[in-house]
């Protein structure tokens, strides 16, 4: 009886995205204009490509955020339930955030976090 519900979930799923996307394609506003297909619609002439390279360094600097940055999502549950765990949670986040420091100290080291 499960697995009926799950194919009619999937099913329900398949109809539902499927029929906003072909109503989106016949309420949409449609235009044809050459502008259009310029990188960007800012009025002034294009110069160049649009594929130009960037240096590697703003891709990982980006990175390193999002990994501290989605790391540190973890901090506000741990602090709602450090109380009730004791001192396993407390144990257990110094060894997260000794891992963090490591991880903090390894990109700075190879010079990942230098701006230039």
């Amino acid at each position: 009886m499960n697995s009926e519900y799950l194919i009619l979930f999937f099913l329900l799923g398949v109809i539902l995205v499927g029929g906003a996307v072909v109503f989106s394609m016949f309420v949409a506003p449609n235009s044809t204009n050459p502008a259009k297909s310029e990188p960007y619609e800012c009025g002034i002439p294009v110069k160049s490509t649009a594929w130009i390279q960037f240096n590697v360094g703003y891709y990982l600097f980006a990175i390193i955020y999002l990994i501290f940055d989605v790391e540190t999502v973890f901090i506000f549950p741990w602090g709602v339930v450090m109380r009730d765990l004791g001192m396993t949670a407390f144990v257990e986040i110094l060894i997260f955030f000794f891992i963090l420091v490591l991880g903090l100290l390894y990109a700075w080291k190879k010079g990942a976090l230098k701006w230039v």
